[in-house]
């Protein structure tokens, strides 16, 4: 489940990974100094406004980077950016920011951390947002199949050999579709070759050093920065981390047990509230009216829309925030209580469909992913694997394993993860939840251990991804004092500093609006299987 597509509008679909499996050592040895590309896109930058009554001193601007590293005279790409300007008379440079992904578009990403942070911090700071290669207003975009997601898909379960299949059908066509559209372009849609682009983007900003700040996905980008330039880090703040051990086969499965464990405490958290939902009071029989919810949208999609695929992909999103779970409570009674599908219809195309970005999200994701690690290419061995995880897991493990399925028969062969294990750096400033289900929290441990001289914050009981600028004092205190003068907290035991995670949400009014504040902002930026 490792992303889903990240989409930069009212809610997103991509995600990122965690857990075991020793990854080979594919560690890339980039130039001692900045590529001559990159270098004379200094002179080339030009920021202009483009600034929206949302985020008024937003500035745009784009570049020019080398779509192959090693042939940097060779066929350029195009980066777009954007960036909040400092303001304060102290400078500390440019502050990188990225939503994860991989395929999650940070242009917005910008605007928001710089808004959110207190103003003190954010003045010092360029804050610098940017699309990846391939991602958005960046060039060529890449949108292997478009309607790849469209309603009604098969079964995610494959019950029955025509349902498997048919499944194993669209995961072929989409590898065949991007191979046909992109031959040329997917050997360097990777994570390595992002993250030379990071370092054009460095260069071109005429900064010996940077700053990075990433969510998810965007911290294994942070990581892998930090072990091919670490002569070029000068912060370093991880949000939700990658687990690097396990990319991405791995990282996947030990998602799905994560993701069922929070499926289940939405269902408890329903029956904690049966006089507004009225669905029982035992969280065994809540969940028993889902599955049994699942089983009739297999039969008869709601609104020809939603079956029993979609319906994974609209709970999805309250596995990464809780602050969904009242709407998604609403749908689920108003189905079984009234026999309403309206509200159903409304959550999938508020947290599930896929639009045009969404579709350029995935082909992202799919490419990233693939060419980064190792797949399986023997079927059997992901039938197996699935089958086993289901049984402990059932609410994700086929929608994941599927969304992923692409890998068994990408037409590119795979570099290989980078191993993490650093030598000195400054200090990197680490955010983990403890139970976050995208990035489990064996990854915070992991990459704690990996970059030698960080810190690790917890929020001790956490349940959502992305939890600094979301309304946790606690955590938004380290982070300012970070940014501020480099201060990190230390510990003992593993742990740096432990601050308690915020309250479960309340139900909400009927016909509620969808949650508001800083938390649910930073959820539709980040990008969901991200």
């Amino acid at each position: 489940m490792n992303h889903r597509a990240a989409v930069l509008c009212a809610v997103a679909v991509v995600l990122a990974g965690t857990v075991t499996a020793a990854p080979a050592a594919a560690t890339p040895s980039p130039a001692a100094t900045p590529s001559p590309a990159g270098e004379s896109a200094r002179a080339a930058l030009a920021w202009k406004g483009c600034g929206t009554t949302a985020q008024p001193k937003l500035q745009c601007a784009s570049l020019k980077v080398p779509l192959d590293h090693e042939r940097p005279g060779g066929e350029q790409i195009t980066l777009a950016l954007s960036r909040v300007p400092h303001t304060a008379k102290t400078y500390q440079g440019p502050l990188l920011v990225n939503p994860g992904g991989p395929g999650g578009g940070g242009l917005s990403l910008a605007g928001f951390v710089a808004s959110a942070l207190p103003k003190a911090v954010s003045a010092q700071y360029d804050v610098i947002g940017f699309d990846p290669r391939g991602v958005g207003r960046s060039t060529p975009a890449l949108d292997c199949a478009p309607g790849h997601f469209a309603a009604v898909r098969p079964d995610s379960v494959p019950s029955t050999e025509a349902i498997e299949d048919a499944n194993i059908a669209r995961a072929r066509s989409f590898a065949a579709a991007c191979a046909k559209k992109y031959a040329r372009v997917l050997p360097y849609i990777d994570t390595v070759s992002a993250v030379r682009d990071m370092d054009a983007i460095r260069a071109a900003v005429g900064a010996p050093r940077l700053n990075y700040f990433g969510y998810s996905y965007g911290t294994y980008l942070g990581a892998v920065y930090a072990k091919l330039y670490p002569q070029r880090v000068r912060r370093l703040v991880l949000d939700s981390i990658v687990d690097p051990t396990g990319v991405w086969y791995e990282d996947n499965l030990t998602q799905d047990l994560a993701f069922n464990d929070r499926h289940r405490a939405l269902m408890a958290w329903i029956a904690k509230y049966d006089k507004t939902y009225a669905l029982g009071t035992d969280p065994e029989r809540v969940e028993t009216a889902w599955y049994a919810m699942r089983a009739a949208l297999a039969e008869k999609p709601a609104g020809g829309k939603v079956g029993a695929s979609e319906l994974e992909d609209t709970f999805l999103p309250g596995g990464y925030y809780n602050g969904y779970w009242p709407r998604l409570a609403e749908a689920f009674a108003a189905y079984v209580n009234r026999k309403d599908t309206g509200p159903l219809v409304e959550a999938y195309e508020n947290f599930a469909a896929v639009d045009s970005a969404g579709d350029n999200g995935y082909s992202i994701y799919s490419s990233v992913q693939c060419r980064d690690a190792f797949w399986p290419r023997d079927w059997d061995e992901w039938r197996a694997d699935n089958w086993a995880t289901y049984v402990k897991a059932p609410f994700m493990t086929w929608n994941n394993a599927w969304y992923n399925a692409p890998c068994a028969f990408w037409p590119t062969g795979s570099v290989g993860p980078v191993d993490l294990t650093n030598g000195k750096l400054p200090p990197a400033l680490l955010f983990q939840a403890t139970e976050d289900a995208a990035t489990p929290y064996e990854g915070g441990a992991t990459v704690h251990a990996l970059l030698r001289g960080s810190s690790l914050v917890v929020e001790e009981g956490g349940q959502n991804h992305g939890v600094t600028l979301s309304g946790n004092t606690c955590l938004d205190k380290h982070l300012a004092a970070y940014l501020t003068d480099g201060t990190v907290p230390r510990g003992s035991g593993g742990v740096d500093a432990v601050c308690a995670a915020q309250p479960d949400p309340k139900p909400s009014a009927p016909k509620a609006a969808a949650p508001t504040g800083h938390g649910s902002t930073l959820h539709g930026l980040l990008g969901f299987r991200g």
